[in-house]
Parts: structure tokens; sequence; C-alpha cells
């Protein structure tokens, strides 16, 4: 290490003095000032004998301008220097920050900053200058930067604490921790903190921790302190860099304030028809502390079991109905409340005879047209099925709780319900008989309602059970599971059988043969089952002989109900382990009632269709060729459609009307009748009438054909018609002697026939 004397030589005279003297030699490392402590020594660097260089650490302080010439801050020195030799330096910053000249002198040439770099590592070698051949090893040495007080404290952004209020004296509310660039090994990087307000409540430690000072810290009265606190380096000492900061501190709610009503005296309404836990109203309470701190308690006096409270959101106390209300019973309910709260600590605002803990409460039952109350809100009953002796199987009841005190009425709204209720009484009786095998229970509403205009409803649930009785006969079960095999022997158990009742615990089944069996056994097995064994062996599926046996079951209910059911047992081809290969199936002869009288009905059925068709037809015949006069007139009266005129005798043959009009034997003879004036025609020959006939039931039956008027192509009306004809193929003006003036009686239809056929008329053939 250099020696005092050559370490001064590198710096300027004026350094020493006064105060500087001081803050230089605090501001050095630990090394140089032990350095300056030693005495002087008469090289200028430290003599190092295990090796040829001879030097220790050089030192530069930071912050140091450069100068001119440069700053010399050490020496290079070794045994084998000599005027044909140079220096060369290696490392961090040579050449350029650091440089040796012809003597070895290190100088520096820069400014230097130790907080961006406080060491520098370098190496010196020894070369020829004639051959550039190295003469020594390399060695390699530390510049040293030197600290000065040149940075300030740095506090982080945005700090922040907290703490409960009554918190007890020096508890820790938050640490301050602030940063100094400088070296923290000398006092330029130590940190000392002040607080600059707020010491009446806070304190603050060289650690940075800051501290209550007292107990009484209250959230209620200030729940935020901003508080400066100043950091400064050179602890103990007045100058120095410093620099300041405000602390937000928050003081936390605890809950340490009693709930209150906020009101003596509450008053609500409430209908009496009201619900069980409808919220009747608010107990507003006020608490100074914040709501999730907040927990009070209510507690109902002599009508606890009538009215409960429990909390709201917001802590006060909603006052709720446990059980319905009756305006007739009890109208007006008064009742005390008191609110409770278990704080944390006592504060002083809790004490005192000014607070509000017991409020009264007042209820008045509003009331209303209430519906029918049944006795029970669901009946339960049970009936035995099948046939009663007396169709009541109860009764409901249900009365009007209002004051006027309604008559009320009962009903069933289901049309399906197999029960019906009196009206009055509300007796319940069955409308028919019940089985229990197709429906075991049921559910069904029976209706109360005032026996007013509007009257009010009601409703209740009946359930009705419906307990069994041995009324079904056992039915044989597995059945297609007995068969013979041809290969079986005597007393060959063929299959087993079982028996089924739709009754409730019908017993044990007992098997026995209806009808004995030459072929075939029964053995009952005492377990509801029974067995089927061979008599005899023989049995072939080539023989078509059936075999059938009739079996007995008697189940063990009460009353006893037995059944014969049939059992055909099939003769199959089978393998080993009575494996069937093949069965013989019968056809069996005969039919069933059932599909006889199916036949027979479908018969009956045919043979009234055919006669009310014939019946009908000949229906129609005597109506249209054996009308009387005035049904003709009626006809013709009515008539609404012309005809085709002499254009629709096409469809006909003419020739054969008009012969037959022209014959002498087809002139009618005359009478006294009302139109004895005019001549009817007798039958007409040939087959006129049922050429006709067959005409009509063509025009009757055709659906495609239009609706002509055809009477206009007949020669005559008919056998038994009065009016006679009316066609032209039998008229003309200058031949005719009739007098058509009676047309002018039959209306103003007719009227223009009778002006068309007068006597006096210049028409001919006209035709219609």
């Amino acid at each position: 290490m250099m020696k005092l004397s050559a370490w001064r030589q590198m710096t300027e005279p004026g350094c020493w003095a006064g105060i500087l003297v001081v803050l230089c030699t605090l501001s050095m490392g630990a090394d140089v000032q032990k350095a300056l402590k030693k005495p002087s020594m008469p090289s200028t660097v430290l003599q190092r004998h295990k090796r040829d260089w001879k030097w220790d650490k050089l030192y530069a302080f930071e912050e140091t301008p450069p100068k001119t010439p440069p700053e010399k801050i050490g020496k290079l020195e070794n045994t084998h220097f000599s005027k044909s030799s140079r220096y060369i330096l290696k490392g961090e910053g040579a050449n350029d920050i650091f440089t040796v000249n012809d003597n070895g002198d290190i100088l520096v040439n820069a400014k230097l900053d130790r907080e961006k770099k406080s060491e520098y590592r370098l190496s010196a070698s020894i070369i020829s200058i004639d051959n550039g051949r190295q003469e020594d090893k390399d060695d390699s040495f530390v510049i040293v930067v030197l600290d000065i007080n040149d940075n300030s404290p740095v506090f982080p952004p945005n700090l922040s604490g907290s703490i409960n209020e009554s918190s007890t004296a020096g508890s820790i509310v938050m640490t301050v921790t602030a940063t100094d660039a400088d070296d923290p090994t000398t006092q330029n990087g130590e940190i000392e903190y002040k607080l600059l307000n707020g010491t009446d409540l806070f304190n603050i430690n060289n650690k940075g921790e800051i501290r209550t000072s007292k107990s009484d810290l209250d959230r209620e009265k200030q729940s935020q302190y901003l508080i400066a606190i100043q950091a400064k380096d050179l602890p103990g000492i007045l100058s120095g860099n410093s620099a300041a900061t405000v602390v937000t501190i928050n003081i936390n709610d605890i809950n340490d304030n009693i709930a209150t009503f906020k009101t003596g005296k509450y008053q609500f309404d409430v209908k009496e028809d009201s619900k069980p836990g409808f919220e009747i109203g608010i107990l507003g309470v006020e608490d100074k502390d914040e709501i999730q701190n907040k927990d009070p308690s209510f507690t109902v006096f002599d009508y606890d079991k009538v009215f409960g409270i429990k909390r709201s959101n917001e802590k006060d106390g909603i006052l709720s109905l446990k059980v319905p209300l009756d305006y007739e019973t009890k109208n007006k309910y008064i009742f005390s409340v008191n609110v409770d709260e278990h704080t944390v600590s006592k504060s002083p605002d809790n004490q005192g005879p000014a607070l509000l803990k017991r409020a009264q409460v007042s209820i008045n039952v509003i009331d209303v047209d209430e519906p029918p109350v049944f006795s029970q809100t669901e009946y339960q009953f049970i009936i035995y099925e099948g046939p009663f002796k007396t169709p009541v199987i109860g009764a409901v009841s249900a009365k009007d709780p209002d004051k006027t005190r309604h008559k009320i009425r009962y009903s069933i709204e289901d049309p399906n319900c197999p029960v019906a209720v009196d009206s009055v009484q509300g007796h319940l009786s069955l409308k028919r008989q019940l089985d229990r095998e197709q429906k075991s229970s049921y559910t069904f509403n029976v209706t109360a309602h005032e026996d007013i205009q509007n009257g009010l409803k009601s409703y209740a649930e009946v359930k009705l059970k419906v307990l069994d009785i041995n009324d079904n006969a056992p039915e044989l079960t597995n059945g297609s599971n007995v068969y013979v095999c041809e290969s079986d022997k005597r007393d060959t158990i063929i299959g087993t059988i079982g028996a089924h009742d739709k009754d409730e615990n019908s017993g044990r089944f007992r098997f026995t043969l209806a009808k004995k069996s030459a072929n075939f056994s029964l053995h009952d097995n005492q377990d509801n089952t029974a067995s089927i064994v061979l008599k005899q062996g023989g049995f072939s599926t080539e023989h078509t002989v059936e075999h059938v046996l009739e079996i007995e079951i008697t189940d063990g209910g009460t009353p006893e109900q037995k059944s014969i059911n049939l059992l055909q047992i099939k003769v199959c081809t089978c393998q080993s382990g009575r494996r069937i290969e093949y069965c013989m199936a019968y056809a069996r002869a005969g039919m069933s009632v059932s599909a006889l009288l199916a036949i027979l009905l479908c018969i009956v059925t045919i043979l009234v269709i055919v006669i009310l068709i014939v019946l009908r037809r000949r229906y129609q015949k005597d109506v249209l060729v054996a009308k009387s006069s005035g049904e003709i007139h009626e006809q013709l009266v009515r008539y609404d459609e012309e005809g085709g005129g002499e254009m629709d005798t096409n469809g006909y043959d003419v020739s054969i009307l008009t012969s037959a009009c022209h014959d002498s034997s087809f002139r009618p003879a005359a009478g006294s009748s009302l139109y004895a004036m005019v001549k009817k025609p007798p039958a007409c020959k040939g087959d006129m009438a049922m050429m006709i006939e067959v005409k009509k039931d063509e025009a009757d039956h055709d659906r495609d054909g239009i609706p002509y008027d055809t009477l206009h192509i007949y020669g005559y009306e008919g056998s038994e018609s009065l009016a006679g004809s009316l066609s032209s193929m039998d008229s003309s003006s200058s031949g005719s002697n009739l007098d058509y003036d009676f047309l002018n009686d039959w209306g103003p239809r007719f009227r223009t026939l009778a002006q068309l056929y007068g006597v006096d008329g210049s028409d001919t053939d006209s035709s219609y």
C-alpha cells in the first residue's frame, strides 16, 4: 500500500484546509484511513519482496474533474525496468480512463463515479523497446474509487400504512425505508429519520419504524393522518443531504360503538291474511361503526312467538310475522323490542342514560274478507274396494272466519273424481264402485266457497286410499314351460307351474287337478308351485292327440277364490337334457263365443243397411210417381230452374213422345174436377213409365250431371196428373178449343201462360 507521503503528492494542497480535511477523511474507505495513520516511508510505493513488481492498491476520488496535466494517483515500479523498456496497462479503463507514462506514473484522464463503478481491475506488464519481448510476468492491481457525499436519500412513492383504532401505545404502524446511493459503509450512506408533524400521536426511529405514542386513536373522530417524514445522511452531523415525503396513515375501524334505535316508537299496519314470514317493517338502528363491524342483536318481549326480528344487510332490524293474525281474535299488539351489541372496547360514547336501547312497537291488524278455512289442510280416508254397504267415506268441514259467518257450500270440480260431496254437510260419498287393482289411491280437492255472490273460495286436499279385498281368482303362470319329450319315462317331472293373484297378500296357493288324467298327475310343492308328473311314457309327435289338463288353483284369502285353468301340454322331440328340438303344433277346432257374436253382429248390421236402402228407394218412387194434384201444384210453384227449351229434346227420342200424344187412346176422359177443361191423357202405350223411372234414377245417381228441368220433354204429366200436358207438341193456336183462363187463378207466375194460350191468341206452336 502507498505511504501517506506518497498519497499526499497525488492530491491538491488545499484539499486538507479547514473542514474539508474532516470531510475527506470521513469519506475515505477504511483502508485509506488506516494508511493515513501509518508513519511515512521513504519510498512512494510499498516494496514487495516476493515479487519484482513494487506496488499495492491505488485510490482515486470520484467526481474529480480531469486536470491538465492529468492527476497522478500512483507509480509502477519493477526491478527489471530500464531505459530500454516501457510499461503497458491492460484491463478496465486501461489506456482510456487510466494511462501510464514512460516513468511508470499512473494518470487519471476522466471523472469517476463510484455509484456507477466502485473499482477498476487492471494489470501491468513490462516489455523491451528494442524487440518487444516481455521482460517480466504481468501483475494485476485494483484502483478503488473513493466515495464522496454526492447523493441524497430517496423514498419509495405512495407510502401508506394503517392501524386499528384504540391500539396501545408503542404499536407499530408501518416501516419506512429510504435509500442512499452513496457508500453504505460510510456515513455518506447511513440514514436517520425524523417526523416533521404528528409527533403527539406518532414517533419514528432510525430503522424507519413508525409507532403510536398514545392509545386514544378514534376512527369516528379522525380516520386518516398525513405525516411528513425527513430522511438525512451523515447521522449526527448538521450538514448532509436530506429528503422528505408524506406518509398516509389510515385508522381502521373496530366494533367499539354500541347500536341504538333511531326512535323510541314504531307503528305498523298488518293485514290479517298476511302469511308467516311476511316482513312488517324496518326498525332503524344507529351505529357509528362501519357496517362490517356492526353486530346488533334484537329481543322481542311478550309476543316473541307471534313476531320475530332479523337483521337486514344494513344491520337494521326487520320485524316479521311468525304466525297468522286474526282480526276477529285480536286487532292490536303493543310490545317492546331491545337492541344490544357486544363491543370490543368501551367507548365513552357507549355510556349514558340517553341511549335508546329499547323501543315500543305497535301493530294494528287490518280486517280483510277471508276465504273459508277448512278444519284440516289435508284429509285422509280409507275404504275397501268392491261393493259398499254405505257410500259415505267421511266428511270435510270449513267455516267462514269473518264476523259475517257466511254459509259454506262444498263442491268437487274434477268431473272424473269417483267421490261426490254433499254441498251442505260436506259428506264424501262414492259415486261408483272402486277397484284397487285398477287404481289404489285417489287425490282430489274439495272446494269450499261462501254462499253469496262472488263469494271467496278455498281448497282442501283429500287423499283416498283403496284397501284390498280378495276379489280376484288366481291365474296360472309358467304354463308354456310344460312339455313332454318323446324320450321321457314314467314319473318324469315335465314342468313346474305357478300362480299369480292381483290381490295383496293372497296367501298360499293350492293346486289340484279338476279332472283326472290318465297320462299326467299333479304334485303340490307347498311353495306356491306345483309339478306336473308323467304317469307313463311312449308319447310321439306323430300322434295328433291334444293333451290338456284342467288345473284348479285356490288362494288362501278371505273369502277364498278359486279358478280352473287349462294347461296345454306339448309333445316335443328333445335332445339330451330335455332340450327342445321340435314340438307338435295342434290346431284347435271350433270357435269362441265372442267370435261367433262378432260375426252375428256383422251379419245383422249388413241386413239392416240393405233393408233401409230398399225402403228408401221405394219411398222415393211413391213420392215422384203417385203425387196428388195439390202436390204437383206445389211442386210447380217452387220450381226455380228453367229448362234448356226445345234444344233439350236432343237427349230423348221425341218421336216416341209425339206419337204417344197423338194417339187417341192417350186422350183423357172428361171429368168434373177443377181442371175438367184440360185433357188428361191415359197411360202411354209402351213402357213409358218404366223409361221415365230409369231416366230419373240415372239423374238421381249421376253426381257429375248438370241439373236440368226435364219436365218440358215429357208428353204428359203422368197418369195421376190433373193439369194435363204443357208441352207444345200437342197444342196449337189453330186447332185447340181449350180455355186456359183458369191459369190466372194460379198466381202471377201463370198469368203469362194464360195470356199466351188464350182464345184470341195468335201464336203458334210455342214450346217451354
